[in-house]
């Protein structure tokens, strides 16, 4: 309340930003702050606050919706509370006893079982309910005395610690005093807090295999010691539940699932009988109910399209889209006793589900039998006892969206502005709060990272087109399966390529002469949407996927089988795959890199004989190492494998959707691959001249050294994510620029650059500011969908925040200095020694890179690895004519940090300078 003391007052905003709070909560807790007299607002724009002295309260205040309505009691703001109870809670999870039976009773045994439990895994897709199972077991294990009722649940998420394992450890299991710097007294880790109680693992698969080596041993023996010990000298008695999304035969180590009994699978929420759907749309409505206290009622039609609207987000996206739903219905009849919902009030992404809802006709008809035309849900119907949801909302949506509205009101804004302005920050609240979970609220956005949109667009009609004229219905999966097919053929069209029909194909396709006249008809129609001449072979294709989309074949289909380096590389590719196309004819091997390959060979025989349908399996892989394998799996096996390297998203796409053409021959489908080109977009242009030369990212460096190295790092882990292998970093001294850029542009492809300096290629140039200000990940994701990044003006920074661009690099980068401590210091050392150099023309490119470096200087001191350089080198550094001025301002910086800074490192701090300054010659 300081601040408010000045009469000119704060606005809403710069609350907010100084408490680090939602602008809406700021501008509610104002608002009761002047209705109770304590804050005083004025009357411009925008509006200021300050605090009353000794001034009476003013008598006009803007009231909460909640005053303008007869209240009635009311639950708890946003926790559904707890009832106690010694009921079976597991009775109260919906599917109890149908698609969850088997879920909850092995989740019984885990607890029931002597005499002190077993170990257990809980699996299941994005959204299914892990987090709430695993609170259930606990609530379960409290009610029958297993537990004692003052524990509480210990959660612990292991992704925060998934590349520390000292830091994981740590947290596991304590530390002693001393035990590292800053260690000022022993602290207790987690696995105490769990003793005599229950210990959560979320994101289980995220620990490394040394905190999964640490978590076994405790599971054996029941001793640990703390971080900084030397014995085994602690023991705690706690049951251990992990939660994961991947396989655990193909991210954990088998020595960790040996020690976990019990592998609990969730549903996901397609496979579930619509009666369980319907009830589940019925208790999450039934929490909102409770929140706003009122009574909400669904027509058919809306419960339908909430139902349809679920695509990978199971039961965590239904909630989001009720709570989406509920939100807009309270603020369309937030004055009314009971709120109607009906389908023109859902937006659009939601409505939407009723269309995909259509195309599963059975589904539909399942839900039509058990569905009344009105669902009425009353508040306070579907209290339990677990308290716990991983995705609950941390506030109160609904008092935000009454008190804003009455903000907006008593500034004069009509009803239609109050629900524009609204309805948009109910959007950006809860899609704020979801995206952490991987989902949102369009279902379909998926396909258009791979294909153009006006694909997608021509596609549709499609659809339309051949469903009126066949009258039939196709799969779900028609637009995805589509629109790549589309997609592939348009760009071998622009590259100049042509593929011709086999005997075969006509031979099947002389089988469905509809179809056929349909094809023809497609291939018309895309030919006039894009203006390009399609090949007539090109409607036996179109047929042949008319025919495969209109019916599910159970047999004959080509295995896929994806295998890649990496904990999740390959399950995350075929989760995106199995989205799109929905197949099941593909399948992961996840192998960490410390998967010996004896272990990874043997599961990837498994996999082959899983997916082997009679007509031979494709193995997609990120290294040319693993196609050794392709011989092997043969002979054991019997089965016919094609092996395909280098493997990404779009081949696995392009892969899975051939492979579920009935009638594709193996060896075809492998050399298509091997020229598949991609997803692109179809231009006039004449077909480029392929370019044979790796592709590499070039990175412009001042000593080569340092923070050079981090930077071919960071781009070298951001590659590593998507196993682009056949990218590299290419790092080249700004002295160099000259004389090596041409002999590297003869060996490699250049797809962009960054550094120091704009080295003026035909590519895509990251500043070093911008490369360090932005998402790594996000800025090669655009340069490796067909190079298509724009170039960007030189980035404009002020002190303060490139000062918040080092400190940032260095948190992350850095582990033995503090970046906010060390930052001025090193700042206030790179101004004084621009100054004294007279290096005017110093950008601040120049001034971060040289901070950056010097951070790295103070951290090799410390750990006493500092650079080396010749002794022809050290003499040329005495000789340089800079080097006096330079010497001066480090021995005073290395009094000032209390270290001793060896000539070596002078040498490099000279040549940044000196790079520096053959750049700005290298520019003019």
């Amino acid at each position: 309340m300081s601040g408010l003391g000045e009469k000119k007052g704060l606005s809403t905003s710069e609350v907010a930003d100084h408490l680090a709070i939602q602008r809406s909560n700021a501008s509610k807790d104002l608002n009761q702050l002047v209705k109770e007299g304590r804050v005083q607002k004025s009357d411009t724009r925008p509006v200021r606050y300050w605090a009353m002295v000794n001034e009476k309260a003013p008598e006009n205040y803007v009231p909460s919706y909640m005053e303008n309505r007869p209240q009635r009691e009311k639950a708890h703001p946003q926790r559904v509370p707890a009832v106690k109870s010694n009921r079976d809670i597991f009775s109260t999870i919906i599917g109890a006893n149908g698609s969850m039976k088997n879920a909850v009773e092995q989740a019984k045994a885990a607890i029931l079982y002597p005499p002190k439990g077993l170990n257990c895994l809980i699996t299941g897709p994005t959204g299914s309910g892990k987090t709430y199972f695993a609170h259930a077991m606990f609530q379960f294990a409290k009610t029958n005395q297993v537990i004692a009722e003052e524990k509480e649940l210990i959660v612990f998420n292991c992704a925060d610690y998934a590349n520390n394992p000292e830091l994981l450890m740590s947290h596991l299991f304590g530390y002693v005093k001393g035990a590292f710097t800053g260690a000022e007294q022993e602290k207790v880790g987690i696995i105490d807090q769990a003793d005599e109680s229950m210990l959560f693992l979320d994101e289980i698969h995220r620990l490394p295999p040394e905190g999964q080596e640490m978590i076994f041993y405790f599971m054996d023996h029941g001793t640990f010691s703390r971080l900084g010990e030397t014995g085994k000298n602690h023991q705690a008695n706690v049951r251990i539940v992990g939660a994961t999304t991947e396989d655990p035969n193909s991210t954990l180590l088998d020595t960790f699932t040996r020690r976990i009994p019990i592998n609990i699978q969730l549903p996901f929420f397609e496979k579930r009988p619509a009666s369980e759907k319907i009830e589940l749309v019925r208790v999450l409505v039934g929490q909102e109910a409770t929140r706003i206290q009122r009574s909400i009622t669904l027509t058919e039609d809306v419960v339908k399209a909430l139902i349809g609207s679920v695509s990978f987000g199971n039961i965590g996206q239904l909630k989001s889209n009720v709570q989406l739903v509920c939100a807009r219905g309270f603020l369309n009849h937030m004055q009314a006793e009971e709120i109607e919902i009906e389908l023109m009030d859902l937006p659009e992404g939601i409505r939407s589900g009723l269309i995909v809802l259509g195309n599963r006709r059975n589904e539909l008809a399942e839900l039509s039998k058990t569905l009344a035309p009105k669902v009425s849900v009353q508040p306070n119907e579907n209290l339990n006892d677990i308290q716990s949801d991983a995705y609950e909302l941390p506030y109160n949506l609904y008092d935000i969206i009454g008190d804003k509205a009455a903000l907006l009101k008593a500034d004069g804004l009509d009803q239609e502005a109050i629900n524009h302005f609204i309805s948009t920050d109910i959007n950006v609240h809860l899609k704020s709060f979801y995206k952490d979970h991987g989902f949102s609220f369009n279902s379909v956005n998926k396909l258009s990272e791979f294909v153009d949109q006006k694909v997608i667009t021509v596609t549709n009609q499609i659809y339309e087109m051949v469903r009126n004229r066949l009258q039939v219905d196709f799969q779900q999966n028609f637009i995805y399966a589509m629109s790549l097919h589309i997609s592939s053929f348009l760009k071998k069209i622009h590259l100049g390529e042509e593929r011709q029909t086999n005997d075969n194909i006509r031979q099947m396709v002389a089988d469905y002469p509809e179809e056929f006249a349909a094809a023809k008809e497609v291939r018309a129609f895309i030919g006039e949407s894009f203006r390009v001449t399609i090949p007539e072979s090109e409607s036996y294709y179109l047929a042949v996927l008319l025919v495969s989309l209109r019916t599910t074949h159970s047999s004959g289909k080509i295995g896929v089988v994806v295998a890649a380096h990496g904990n999740s590389t390959a399950s995350s590719m075929v989760q995106v795959v199995k989205q799109l196309l929905e197949v099941d004819q593909v399948t992961a091997v996840d192998m960490p890199l410390d998967m010996p390959p004896a272990v990874a060979l043997k599961k990837i025989v498994e996999s082959v004989k899983q997916v082997n349908d009679g007509s031979g399996v494709m193995l997609l892989v990120d290294m040319g190492s693993l196609a050794t394998f392709n011989s092997e799996i043969q002979r054991e096996t019997g089965i016919a494998v094609r092996t395909v390297d280098m493997v990404t998203t779009s081949i696995v796409l392009e892969t899975v959707r051939k492979a579920s053409v009935i009638g594709t021959d193996i060896d075809q489908l492998y050399d298509s691959l091997r020229k598949f080109r991609g997803y692109g977009v179809v231009t006039n242009e004449e077909p480029a001249q392929q370019n044979h030369h790796p592709k590499a990212i070039l990175a412009i460096c001042a000593s080569g050294k340092g923070t050079a190295q981090r930077i071919k790092e960071l781009i070298q882990s951001s590659l590593s994510k998507r196993q682009n292998q056949s990218v590299e970093v290419v790092t080249l001294a700004v002295a160099d620029l000259r004389s090596e850029l041409e002999s590297i542009q003869q060996r490699y492809q250049l797809i962009a650059s960054t550094g120091i300096v704009d080295p003026h290629i035909d590519a895509p140039f990251i500043s070093l500011e911008r490369f360090i200000d932005q998402d790594v990940d996000q800025l090669l994701d655009d340069i490796l969908l067909d190079n298509e990044l724009s170039y960007e003006d030189e980035v404009q920074l002020d002190d303060q925040q490139s000062k918040a661009i080092c400190i940032g690099y260095l948190e992350e980068n850095f582990t033995y200095i503090n970046a906010k401590k060390v930052v001025d210091p090193l700042w206030q050392f790179s101004i004084e020694l621009i100054r004294d150099l007279e290096l005017n023309d110093a950008r601040q490119g120049f001034q971060i890179n040289f901070v950056l470096h010097t951070a790295g200087m103070l951290e090799r001191i410390v750990l006493r690895q500092p650079l080396t350089v010749s002794t022809e080198e050290l003499a040329d550094m005495y000789h340089h004519p800079q080097y006096e001025q330079l010497h001066v301002h480090v021995q005073s910086f290395a009094r000032l940090m209390n270290l001793a800074i060896p000539d070596a490192e002078e040498y490099y701090l000279l040549a940044l300078i000196k790079n520096h300054q053959e750049k700005e010659l290298y520019l003019k």
